[in-house]
Formats: C-alpha cells, sequence, structure tokens
C-alpha cells in the first residue's frame, strides 16, 4: 500500500527549511524577547526580522503584523476586538458574515450577537458570489464589521474579498477576511485589496503549527482578547513564540515566492483528478465548479449516503482526505457550507481532496483508481443519481 495525504487543506507537513530556521531558537538562542540582555536582544532581532519578512510578504508594514497563536485566535481578535472596540466608543455596530465562513468566524459572531450586535449571515452561492443586495442595504443602514473568507476552506470557492472590501471602505465599515487558505495558492496582497483585518496561520503553508498573524491596517481600531503584558502592541500579550514567529515567516515566504509556480502546478494535478474522477464515477459532481476556485481543493459530491463509511474506507486503503473542514470531519454533524450552499436536503456524501508542496501525478493515480474502488463498493443514493 502507498499511503497518499490530500488532506492539505487541514494541515500541511513543515517544509525543511522552516525547520532549519526555526531550530536555532529553540535551542542555543533560547531568549526572551522582552529581556534586555544579549540574549533578549538576540530574540527581539530575531521577532522583528520575522515581522518585516511577512510584512514584506503581504505588502503590509512590519508595524501592522501581530503575531498570534493561529488562525482561530486571529479571527476572534478581529471579530471581538473590532465589535468591542466600536462598543467602548458608544456604538454598537453590526456585524455581517457569510453563511460559509470557517466556524471560527461565525461562532465568535453568534458570541457577538448575545453581546448585543445585529449579525447578519449573508448567503452565497456555489459560484462564490454574495447576496449583495443584502449587504447594500447593511451598509446604507448601520455599517460595522464584514467578514467574508478570501477562499472557502471545505470547497476552495474564491469569495469577492476586492468587491467587498471597496464596498465597505466606501461606507466606513471595517473589512475583515479569513486568508488562511489562500496565501500561497493566490495573490494576497493588503496594498491591492483594502481590507483593515486578515488572518493567516502557518500550518496550512507549511509551517509550524500553532503560528498565524493577524493583520491590523494603521489606525484601525482593536481591543485585545487577553490582558497582562505590552507585547504585540498589547494585542497579543504574552511571551512571544520567537522560533514560532521565524517559523510562520520563513513559510510565508516561500509560498510567496512560489506562488505563481504552486497555481499552475496544482490547478494541473486538480483538473486531471477532477476529469478522471468524474469520467469514472457516474453522477459525480465537483462542488463549486462554476466558481472561481483556489486550485488546492477539490471538494465532490459522491452519490453514495454513507460518507463517514467512505472516509473510513479511503483511510484503511491509504488515501488521507476530509468530509469538508478537518475541524468537523469526524463530528458527525453536516457540513454548514454544504447546507448553505446546496441545502439541506442535498443527499449527496462530499469528500474534500487538497492538494500540497508535496503532491504528485502518482499520488493523483493512486487516488483515483482508490476512489473508484471504494465508491463501487457502497450502494448509490436511491433512485440513481443525475450528473451535473
Amino acid at each position: 500500500m502507498n499511503p497518499v495525504y490530500l488532506d492539505h487543506a487541514a494541515t500541511t507537513p513543515m517544509r525543511p527549511e522552516v525547520r532549519v530556521a526555526m531550530e536555532p531558537y529553540q535551542d542555543t538562542r533560547f531568549g526572551n524577547a522582552s529581556s534586555l540582555h544579549r540574549w533578549g536582544r538576540e530574540a527581539a532581532a530575531a521577532l522583528e526580522g520575522a515581522r518585516a519578512k511577512v510584512a514584506e510578504a503581504l505588502g503590509a508594514r512590519p508595524s501592522e503584523i501581530v503575531f498570534v497563536r493561529g488562525g482561530t485566535e486571529s479571527d476572534n481578535l478581529a471579530l471581538f476586538g473590532s465589535w468591542r472596540a466600536g462598543h467602548a466608543q458608544g456604538a454598537a455596530p453590526c456585524v455581517a458574515v457569510t453563511a460559509i465562513e470557517h466556524s471560527a468566524v461565525l461562532d465568535a459572531a453568534a458570541v457577538l450577537g448575545d453581546e448585543g450586535a445585529t449579525v447578519l449571515v449573508l448567503g452565497v452561492a456555489p459560484d462564490g458570489s454574495l447576496d449583495v443586495d443584502a449587504l447594500a442595504s447593511y451598509l446604507q443602514d448601520e455599517p460595522g464589521l464584514i467578514s467574508v473568507m478570501w477562499v472557502n476552506n471545505e470547497t476552495g470557492v474564491r469569495l469577492p474579498v476586492e468587491e467587498v472590501a471597496a464596498m465597505g471602505r466606501a461606507h466606513g465599515a471595517i473589512i475583515h477576511t479569513d486568508a488562511a487558505q489562500a496565501v500561497g495558492k493566490l495573490p494576497v496582497s493588503v496594498s491591492d485589496v483594502p481590507v483593515d483585518l486578515l488572518t493567516a496561520t502557518g500550518h496550512k503553508i507549511n509551517g509550524p503549527k500553532g503560528t498565524g498573524i493577524l493583520f491590523v491596517r494603521e489606525g484601525t481600531p482593536l481591543h485585545p482578547l487577553l490582558h497582562g503584558g505590552g507585547q504585540e502592541r498589547k494585542l497579543r500579550p504574552g511571551t512571544e513564540d520567537v522560533a514560532g514567529a521565524v517559523g510562520f515567516a520563513t513559510a510565508l515566504q516561500l509560498a510567496v515566492e512560489e506562488q505563481a509556480a504552486t497555481h499552475r502546478r496544482l490547478s494541473a494535478l486538480r483538473t486531471d483528478f477532477e476529469r478522471k474522477v468524474t469520467a469514472a464515477i457516474a453522477g459525480a459532481r465537483i462542488r463549486c465548479s462554476e466558481g472561481s476556485r483556489s486550485p488546492h481543493v477539490s471538494s465532490v459530491g459522491l452519490p453514495i449516503v454513507d460518507g463517514a463509511g467512505l472516509l473510513m474506507a479511503l483511510d484503511l486503503e491509504g488515501i488521507a482526505v476530509s468530509g469538508g473542514s478537518a475541524c468537523h470531519s469526524g463530528a458527525g454533524a453536516g457540513s454548514h457550507v454544504i447546507t448553505a450552499l446546496y441545502g439541506a436536503d442535498d443527499p449527496y456524501t462530499t469528500v474534500r481532496f487538497s492538494f500540497g508542496h508535496d503532491t504528485s501525478g502518482a499520488d493523483i493515480e493512486r487516488a483515483v483508481d482508490v476512489t473508484v474502488a471504494v465508491v463501487s463498493r457502497f450502494p448509490p443514493l436511491s433512485g440513481g443519481a443525475s450528473t451535473s
């Protein structure tokens, strides 16, 4: 059995270059970046060097980069920090999110609703387009915070962040985007797209887990989630993870430098995979294929009922995939993303195949062969399925 890892949208293996860059700060250069002695100064210099690298890669200023401990924390800091800053000034800003956001955004918005925010959930079509009329009405009434992800983590569909940012900027709203699935696969620059807040995380780009950033455009009001120190402009207090920051910066720099080549290579692999799967499995459909998508994700709707059984069978054959977001793939509940895009009565089992730095043509061939063989063991949807 030749195991094949096709779950890069869940997490990615750390690149050797990242490990090498981090190693000194996990060993001999162990200082606390807040200390004034030589060990501390060395750590502080490495931290600021990492910040400068991240800023350059995203088209930002170093002072606009806040190191955090991952994408969920970054999303939470963006939403809670922005809303509470407005609330402290006497406002009760509205919060607009899309129905297919990561749960880190949707759950945060729900809590803000309990705190007094008016929460608008924007519908999304399978091509990635939003309910623009609802958004325009929201902006006219009481613009506050809009959070729209750059690329959906379950389907790979691109959302119109550029259009939303332009609309929001014209009405004085604050714009946040979760770009965790976009960085390194698509061009992402805050100098080109006028978002105020942007989330990225290390383990999606072959960097270390537990690392990430929140880009905070200069002048954007934000309250911290934590208290007790002055680190990271008081927005993320606590002793800094210097090794993690260096690893994140190295991974991001490599991902951005290789982005165009990565896009071409993964696009070709995805096209080959989807062509073969849909040709071999009657009724198989590619989710969101009518929209613009990131090349590293292929979300396949299969005409069988037992999704959990299918994932287990693929795993036993050495194929690692997810049934949507890895955060929920073992939870037994249906995907809120697929429900929002296709309705609660959509009968298809959705499997997310996601490709990465080490994915090869041979991996694609094996994944197709195994998937076709495994699907044939499961009873089809009652009444058959039509190809779309």
